[in-house]
């Protein structure tokens, strides 16, 4: 069978044999027929939360949150209605700040911005990034009853009507993206993010894709997000089509909660795990990165045996990641010491949780790779083993693995959540 699998902007179609493979997709949603009506109807009846009309009434300024380029957020649908909302409330234009929630990622300029809002929103609102590294531009807030720093963007704890928007999908440490993610880690500082990416949380077992209850990454998380605070949020549900699915704006709990549990019967995917699981990180935006895209070879744990094989699909045509991550990746020899270095506070370097989460993959499953953007020698010391085609890489896992060995292909990667269950779908 041939199945479209997510990779880069365009997908790449591969072919699995009919006999053994099991295609795991999201289930079918119905887009929303009148997406821009839908937005508005969420900001007039929100979630445990005034209509975001009257909320705006008679605050000086306002800050909207947005994600970065490496979500698919729908923003040329969700905040046309938000900033004439706004705007129709009395706040004027000039006094409104489109905050790009970049994290501990590099900053959105120029066409990317343009992509990120649309060239209207653009060239009519002040559209600026986050900068984790300049530790001046953040406030400090104290520190969560857990002892974390909490320091976050200025520009954002200084706003009168605070507003945050963002995707909710499934995500590998914080359960699902959303809600209290859009401040941290989306404006918190890299002194923030040592402790929120630091070993003690990354490494408890329900900091996992699709785990909210019991989940310390985002306990803490939402305890920064109270402290820096939240007014309301927008957060979307979209198909695999990248269609709106669900609005869900108002309380950041209780309303991203709704959104959560909405997304989770959409994505949650019953499996019986197989010897051999192809995925992806999703395509475009998320697989621009080596970074980004070993999301992808850990959402997939779930669905693959222990000792089984994941053959990860990914564009990466900006490289392996930061400047940081790149020399960290290259230069790691061993990822089970690396892991036990991470305890080390004096040993920090940026981006380097995502390295320890590759390691949570590689104990568990053998990963190859196809990738167009990085070179085959350096896949090799991302302990990776590159193909030469998604084909290719079938034909040397079956070979591995017997020929009647099962395949499970995942084509939106991260964005479907494997759930173990005997006899599968």
């Amino acid at each position: 069978m041939d199945v479209m699998m997510r990779y880069g902007k365009h997908g790449r179609l591969v072919r699995f044999p009919d006999d053994r493979t099991t295609v795991l997709r999201m289930r079918p949603s119905v887009p929303l027929t009148d997406p821009d009506a839908a937005v508005r109807d969420a900001l007039a009846h929100p979630i445990d939360a005034p209509p975001l009309a009257q909320l705006a009434q008679g605050r000086r300024d306002a800050c909207i949150v947005i994600s970065d380029i490496t979500r698919p957020v729908p923003n040329r649908t969700i905040l046309p209605p938000m900033l004439e909302t706004l705007e129709r409330a009395g706040i004027a234009r000039e006094a409104i700040l489109i905050l790009i929630a970049t994290g501990i990622h590099r900053p959105n300029e120029g066409d990317e911005l343009i992509e990120l809002v649309g060239q209207e929103i653009a060239a009519k609102y002040r559209v600026e990034n986050h900068m984790s590294m300049d530790l001046e531009s953040h406030r400090d807030l104290g520190r969560t009853a857990n002892g974390t720093p909490v320091l976050i963007d200025e520009r954002y704890c200084a706003a009168d009507l605070k507003i945050t928007t963002a995707l909710i999908e499934p995500h590998l440490m914080a359960g699902y993206s959303g809600g209290r993610k859009a401040i941290c880690p989306g404006l918190a500082s890299i002194e923030t993010m040592k402790v929120m990416h630091g070993p003690e949380l990354l490494e408890h077992p329900n900091a996992a894709a699709g785990v909210l209850d019991g989940n310390p990454f985002h306990a803490e998380a939402t305890r920064i997000a109270r402290l820096a605070g939240v007014d309301f949020i927008v957060n979307v549900a979209i198909d695999e089509e990248r269609r709106l699915i669900g609005v869900f704006a108002g309380h950041m709990e209780t309303a991203h909660r709704r959104g959560c549990d909405f997304v989770a019967e959409r994505v949650s995917a019953p499996v019986e795990p197989a010897d051999i699981v192809v995925t992806t990180c999703a395509g475009y935006p998320l697989d621009q990165t080596f970074y980004q895209a070993v999301k992808g070879a850990v959402g997939a744990l779930a669905a693959v045996k222990p000792g089984g094989s994941i053959l990860l699909m990914a564009l990466c045509d900006e490289g392996v990641g930061s400047p940081p991550f790149t020399r960290l990746a290259l230069e790691t020899g061993d990822l089970d010491a690396f892991v036990q270095g991470l305890y080390d506070p004096t040993r920090f370097v940026v981006d380097q949780w995502q390295l320890e989460e590759l390691a949570k993959a590689t104990r568990k499953a053998d990963i190859s790779m196809f990738s167009e953007g990085i070179a085959n020698q350096d896949l090799k010391r991302l302990f990776v083993k590159p193909v030469s085609s998604p084909e290719d890489g079938i034909s040397q896992l079956l070979s591995v693995h017997g020929p009647t060995a099962r395949i499970i292909a995942i084509p939106e990667g991260p964005y479907v959540l494997p759930i173990p269950s005997p006899g599968g779908a």
